[in-house]
């Protein structure tokens, strides 16, 4: 019987955990304290194990080792030569520090972030895409409220859940995470926007949550650019206001020069000049106003910079709809946050390899792919780029075989 036309020598999986570097992991762990007292579980195997699993999204604990007994001979391939039990990998959950694979994740960004950057379309892109940077956060529900503080009630029972808030920010023209921080989901976001950690020319777009004068003055200052949403009670000083129609008289977009002003409670004023851009949004049927300090670009490309924020919301949507994020391996905040930042590498490693790849493929269509095939010897790049050639193989040497005779002939 002949080998499939994808066939390689080691598994899909083996092929994923090659964009990974053992030496840095264990140098990460053995920097952290994660390799104190530890005979063979070391972080590297730990990561191994928990990337498979969310991978694979799983449930729980049982269904990683009891799948890790069916696929031991395969995992030797990958240097697990040993049985893991539920009690090894729970133990390494909440005792490992989580600091250790958030410098996994940092370190992979900082490797792969040209990968993700290149783009065949990039003549097309704005030349603003390069400096935008979109900031935002979600919140994971939990079962427990004893963790992290959550937000607002069940409706049936008045208990309040639990919620870690994932605050984010993303480049534009990227697509994956730069800078990632965990909160309890009361938390307020605009902690997150830092004028310092900007250079002259960044843009940041942001939803209303971020709203703080001082902040967008100190990014003025910087020459920094925001755009954001505004809040209905903001109050202001109009400076100017301006107002172009269509040639129906109906309003296109109102331009108002506007500034605020605000008391601190040492005395201090805080004044801030910025513009306001209204324009009639066709899909929503409404109005939608804008929040900029950049009082001379064209106000299509103010608009477009912020619909440009959406991404970071399909980033979220990929992450939640990709991997196992409503079911934890364990119940200490270590472990969830361990989950988290390996769904964060998971998602990271799949968009580097779907980048690598001449065929169009969705992120859900790849995740699917790669978590049914993940344990089969099959070339990553010879089966993603071409599925179809083993039914082309099949279907052209029965066309080339004789038909097979008739009994009535």
């Amino acid at each position: 019987m002949r080998k499939n036309s994808h066939f390689s020598g080691q598994p899909l999986y083996g092929q994923v955990i090659k964009l990974l570097d053992k030496s840095k992991i264990l140098q990460f762990s053995r920097e952290n304290g994660g390799e104190r007292y530890i005979k063979h579980f070391n972080c590297w195997i730990h990561l191994v194990v928990m990337l498979y699993a969310v991978i694979m999204r799983f449930d729980s604990l049982r269904e990683i080792t009891t799948s890790l007994l069916a696929e031991t001979r395969k995992l030797a391939h990958l240097g697990i030569n040993f049985k893991i039990g539920r009690s090894t990998l729970a133990d390494a959950n909440k005792r490992r520090p989580e600091a250790i694979f958030e410098s996994i994740y940092r370190d992979l960004y900082a490797t792969y972030r040209q990968v993700l950057s290149s783009d065949s379309r990039s003549g097309k892109t704005p030349k603003w895409m390069k400096h935008l940077q979109i900031i935002d956060s979600t919140t994971i529900t939990l079962f427990s409220n004893l963790l992290f503080k959550g937000v607002g009630r069940h409706p049936k029972t008045g208990k309040k859940k639990g919620g870690i808030k994932v605050h984010t920010v993303i480049h534009a023209n990227e697509g994956a995470p730069s800078d990632i921080k965990f909160t309890s989901a009361a938390t307020n976001d605009s902690f997150m926007l830092k004028p310092s950690t900007l250079s002259k020319g960044d843009i940041m777009a942001m939803d209303r949550a971020y709203i703080d004068y001082e902040k967008f003055e100190q990014l003025t200052q910087r020459g920094v650019t925001y755009v954001t949403k505004m809040k209905k009670n903001l109050k202001y000083k109009i400076l100017s206001d301006t107002m172009y129609q269509t040639p129906d008289g109906l309003m296109e977009v109102r331009i108002q020069n506007v500034e605020f002003i605000k008391q601190k409670k040492d005395g201090e004023t805080i004044r801030h000049k910025s513009r306001i851009i209204t324009h009639v949004d066709l899909r929503k049927r409404k109005l939608i106003s804008l929040l900029t300090n950049d009082m001379e670009s064209d106000p299509e490309e103010i608009i477009a910079i912020y619909r440009q924020r959406w991404e970071i919301e399909l980033l979220f949507k990929q992450m939640k709809q990709n991997f196992p994020l409503k079911y934890f391996y364990g119940e200490s905040a270590n472990a969830i946050k361990i989950q988290i930042w390996v769904t964060l590498i998971a998602n990271l490693l799949l968009m580097v390899m779907q980048k690598g790849l001449t065929r169009q493929w969705s992120f859900s269509g790849l995740a699917t792919m790669v978590r049914i095939t993940l344990m089969y010897y099959v070339d990553f790049h010879s089966l993603f780029n071409n599925p179809e050639k083993e039914w082309e193989i099949i279907l052209a040497k029965a066309s080339e075989s004789p038909p097979e005779p008739s009994l009535f002939d």
